[in-house]
């Protein structure tokens, strides 16, 4: 299954590692207005085209796709899900599979997602380190993941209502219900963010801070304290010390603005100190972006609280801007 909106040749590209790889593709497409519907179909992709008059979500083409493929193949053992702006890598879905066939206890496993052009913009690059997660054992997998069919139906799927972070949420239920979640020490997809403005980087951070409210809401408490810890890191750094410093700029002549160099100054060294062993050159550059993305996520944060208090549905925040039209 592969999702996407307006992602134009990438999703040619997603689509085309796909073939003659997998029993069936299918493309769930959320409001398109590039031509990837027909580009799908023209690549002998079925194609669900999700109804425009309720809200888009990844988690809602996901379910879709699923449903679409189960209709044709109710023995379906594995579903490989995937973005529609990643390439799946030769090897990858048979590593995958074997995996699962040999540890039943598994409901996902994932492998290394690295970004396409990690050197057009220190957002790509940042994007590249954060897929670099640890190998074995995970409490959570991202979009793309080969998962068990039966797993994820006795869990009821993914949550619609979800609008970021909905694997993570799905893995909760899973780890509930005894499931284990795997990261393999294996090369899985090529993405590509195509993230160059730091406004791309700003909203994509807002929405970061939307999954961890909302993940705290539906699974905060003990013992998963599901997105908890993120939350209130994100207030304090994000929150509470810009007001710290702004709030007394009056009687303090200004000396109180010394609290943001000096706050985030110490929390980005902490960071970097931290993933020097793994991240090598690009600590410094991770640990800073890190420090100030927790002001857009402190944001992201209060929007959910505030949209929850107005009784209004949440709208999926994107970053990217559309690609050449599909063809």
């Amino acid at each position: 299954v592969a999702i996407g909106r307006n992602e134009g040749q990438r999703l040619i590209r997603c689509l085309d590692s796909l073939t003659a790889r997998a029993a069936a593709i299918v493309y769930v497409d959320s409001g398109s207005v590039d031509g990837s519907p027909e580009a799908a179909r023209q690549r002998g992709a079925l194609v669900v085209e999700l109804d425009p008059r309720q809200p888009f979500t990844a988690a809602r083409a996901r379910n879709a796709g699923f449903d679409r493929l189960l209709a044709d193949h109710p023995d379906l053992a594995y579903i490989q899900f995937v973005d529609g702006d990643c390439e799946v890598l030769p090897r990858w879905i048979e590593t995958a599979a074997a995996h699962l066939d040999a540890h039943p206890t598994v409901a996902v496993v994932s492998g290394r997602r690295r970004e396409r052009f990690p050197d057009a913009s220190r957002y790509n690059r940042l994007c590249d380190l954060e897929w670099d997660t640890p190998v074995g054992a995970a409490k959570s997998c991202g979009g793309d993941a080969l998962i068990r069919s039966a797993a994820l139906t006795a869990i009821g799927g993914y949550d619609p209502a979800v609008i970021a972070g909905e694997e993570p949420e799905l893995c909760v239920r899973l780890r509930k219900a005894k499931w284990v979640i795997e990261r393999l020490d294996a090369d899985m997809t090529l993405h590509d963010a195509a993230m160059t403005r730091f406004t791309q980087w700003w909203k994509r951070n807002v929405r970061a801070g939307h999954a961890y409210a909302l993940g705290a809401a539906m699974h905060g408490k003990p013992p998963e304290n599901h997105g908890v810890r993120e939350v209130r890191s994100n207030y304090v750094w994000g929150f509470l010390l810009p007001l710290l410093a702004f709030a007394p700029l009056w009687p303090t002549r200004g000396l109180s603005l010394l609290l943001l160099p000096l706050g985030y100054g110490l929390l980005a060294w902490k960071i970097a100190r931290s993933v020097r062993p793994r991240f090598g050159p690009y600590a410094n550059l991770y640990a800073r972006h890190v420090a100030l993305g927790k002001i857009p996520q402190a944001w992201g944060q209060l929007r959910f609280i505030l949209l929850r208090l107005l009784g209004r549905q949440s709208r999926v925040i994107e970053y990217k801007r559309p690609e050449a039209t599909a063809a």
